[in-house]
């Protein structure tokens, strides 16, 4: 193997590693298939410069987040698809809210691990629960005046109005909880009051 593509590959290895995610979890939050990130770890195929420095860097972040107990897109999903599994949607919110506070407070102290959260997550098995996490992480985004991230402005992570989801208010009938929903959310298709999305 030459010796360029073996640094490669060596690189890509240790960024799996640090990533502390699966290979087909880390070629998703990378936007490639697992197959190809196979075929790039070995060598078969050399990635573009732009692509290996991304895995470096999300890597490093993935691994920064982790060591610090921060929450990432990653963690989030797969959180929240286990309570749904469980039929627990009000740990699912919770876990759903716990990830956009974490991105919060990492936008706000300008920390390098915020940069795990440009790293697409694996879907939560449920669409609505995707067009949530991806509404609420490019909102946060917009708030502290970056740019959002590919993934949560994705067309599958907005719902069309046949598939809209109302989240049910104590205090607010439907048409009430749609009328106050703030434009942000609504244009993921996704109706809640913002009082209603404190942390859980």
């Amino acid at each position: 193997m030459d010796e360029d593509i073996g640094a490669v590959v060596e690189g890509l290895g240790e960024a799996l590693a640090d990533s502390g995610l699966t290979q087909a979890d880390f070629a998703a939050a990378l936007g490639t298939s697992a197959s190809r990130l196979s075929a790039y770890r070995a060598g078969k195929t050399v990635p573009s410069a732009a692509f290996y420095l991304r895995a470096l860097r999300l890597a490093a972040s993935l691994k920064a987040a982790r060591e610090r107990g921060w929450m990432t897109p990653q963690s989030a999903a797969r959180e929240i698809h286990r309570a749904l599994r469980q039929g627990d949607k009000l740990w699912a919110l919770k876990m759903t809210l716990q990830g956009r506070d974490h991105l919060r407070e990492l936008l706000r102290t300008n920390d390098e691990a915020s940069r795990a959260w440009t790293a697409a997550p694996r879907t939560t098995g449920d669409r609505k629960w995707d067009a949530l996490l991806a509404a609420l992480t490019e909102h946060e985004f917009e708030e502290a005046d970056r740019e959002a991230p590919a993934w949560a402005e994705a067309h599958d992570k907005r719902l069309d109005e046949n598939n809209a989801w109302v989240l049910p208010s104590l205090l607010l009938d439907e048409a009430e909880v749609r009328a106050i929903t703030p434009d942000w959310l609504a244009d993921h298709g996704i109706y809640a009051a913002e009082r209603d999305l404190v942390t859980a």
